[in-house]
């Protein structure tokens, strides 16, 4: 059985958290979600040129569409 791995992608969001879609992913895999939510704060720091209201990071199994786990924050306005 292989071990589950992790990606962080990042989604840009409308106002009010709504109408998210997945703008970047994260090149690096991660073995555990804590350690894929680790990531999280230097991902969306990196991520200040994206031109959404919200952008927020989410850990999701590598290899799917849908999301194992969020992680929202929320980046602060230019």
């Amino acid at each position: 059985m292989e071990p589950i791995l992790y990606v962080l992608a990042i989604l840009g969001c409308g106002d009010g958290q709504t109408k998210c879609e997945q703008v970047r992913l994260e090149p690096a895999h991660y073995t555990s979600v804590a350690s894929c939510r680790a990531a999280a704060t230097g991902a969306l720091m990196r991520s200040t040129d994206l031109s959404y209201p919200v952008v927020m990071s989410e850990c999701r199994t590598a290899g799917t569409v849908t999301a194992s786990t969020q992680v929202p924050v929320q980046v602060a306005s230019r």
